[in-house]
């Protein structure tokens, strides 16, 4: 132990990993976090691998994938491997998130390590659509750059000139796949940067708990007494992911993807990856692609200023018995949307994807507010009530 003490690097990860003093009722829902850090490197290990083989041309880019998938060794593997980890990485992450509104963990005075980890989610999402464009698939190709980057376009002014920097021209065209390849090749690190600084947030003041109180006096070394909670969940996240890639490597993917790029032939149905789906719905639903471009920005921004809205003194649902029934609303809300982005355009669906919109604005600019304040007045209420009895007596 002296030893460790007296190596920088080893201390650091002795003190945030070994006897990292932690609540003792941590649920199974906490591990989430954990479980992402290794998928983030994962993706990390298997793009670099990837990156060797890939050759970043119009023209060559999806023979490169071909080639890498035929006749680089375990090549097959890597690249579904990466795909699906992509798939796995949003997975754990939007579980952890919502675990997160759940138990309100970004609540005062963790704010850093809330909005830390809304802009993890943004990078995530700048990440994996520049990476899905790279492999020019039919879909996920210059088609869905081009609709994409557009959005830039209802920046006022300077909308314009910077899509002519994303493009690199006056399309999307071999200067864009250059920047996609090199902005997806430095995000990760990004990503891995942002994390470092969301675990030294976390740790600065403790990780909650299910029950919302503080556990100071109640917290054991996380690394003998939880670490096997995280080792479980590893294994089953390594069932889940072996599944995927040996089994069904194509079942979270597009079949258009499969097609090298065409720019004469649009696909009638086109659909980003599923983890896009209910941003996808949210912008499908505005008819108006400025205001569907102000609505994204809206939901990241009330996402973010969650911890400021709340005024709840206690974190825990199991106390809060409005605000659970609402956020099972919320996330039965976020899963419509997703079903919703990936139909086809019909009336019927226009209209439930607008009312599922409405739906998500409403908790969160209105009602998740509006409950935390009325759910912390009745909890003070009862506080005063219970005090000024006990001093009658």
């Amino acid at each position: 132990m002296r030893f460790i003490n007296k190596l920088g690097p080893l201390k650091v990860l002795n003190n945030h990993l070994a006897v990292y003093p932690t609540p003792m009722n941590l649920s199974y829902a906490y591990n989430f976090g954990s479980l992402a850090g290794i998928v983030l490197a994962s993706q990390i290990i298997t793009g670099i691998l990837l990156a060797m083989h890939y050759v970043g041309h119009v023209d060559l880019a999806f023979n490169s994938v071909v080639h890498l998938m035929n006749d680089v060794p375990s090549g097959m593997i890597l690249r579904y491997a990466h795909a699906n980890g992509a798939s796995l990485f949003f997975i754990v992450v939007y579980i952890h998130i919502l675990r997160g509104v759940y138990y309100s963990s970004g609540n005062q005075p963790r704010e850093a390590v809330w909005i830390t980890g809304v802009v993890i989610l943004l990078v995530m999402v700048l990440t994996a659509f520049i990476g899905y464009v790279l492999p020019w698939g039919q879909t996920l190709g210059p088609i869905m750059a081009t609709v994409i980057t557009s959005l830039a376009t209802v920046i006022p002014v300077v909308g314009k000139t910077v899509l002519s920097y994303l493009w690199g021209g006056f399309s999307v065209d071999n200067p864009t796949l250059n920047r996609f390849y090199s902005l997806h090749y430095t995000f990760p690190f990004v990503l891995a940067g942002l994390s470092i600084f969301h675990i030294a947030a976390l740790h600065q003041y403790g990780s909650t708990n299910p029950l919302g109180v503080n556990t100071q006096t109640s917290t054991v070394p996380f690394g003998m007494y939880f670490a096997s909670k995280d080792l479980l969940g590893l294994l089953i996240l390594l069932f889940v992911f072996a599944c995927l890639v040996f089994f069904y490597p194509e079942m979270l993917g597009h079949p258009d993807n499969l097609i090298p790029a065409n720019p004469y032939s649009t696909p009638q149905h086109i659909v980003p990856e599923w983890y896009f789906l209910w941003f996808y719905a949210i912008l499908r639903s505005i008819p108006n692609k400025a205001m569907g471009v102000v609505a994204i920005a809206i939901t990241f921004a009330s996402l973010i200023a969650m911890p400021f809205l709340s005024t709840a003194h206690i974190g825990s649902p199991k106390f809060r018995v409005l605000s659970e029934r609402l956020f099972f609303l919320f996330v039965a809300d976020l899963a419509l949307l997703t079903w919703v982005g990936a139909q086809e355009i019909l009336d019927a669906t226009i209209i439930l994807g607008q009312v599922c919109t409405v739906i998500l604005f409403i908790y969160l600019v209105i009602a998740y507010p509006f409950l935390s304040w009325l759910e912390s007045y009745l909890y003070l209420n009862s506080i005063k009530m219970a005090t000024s009895g006990n001093q009658k007596q």
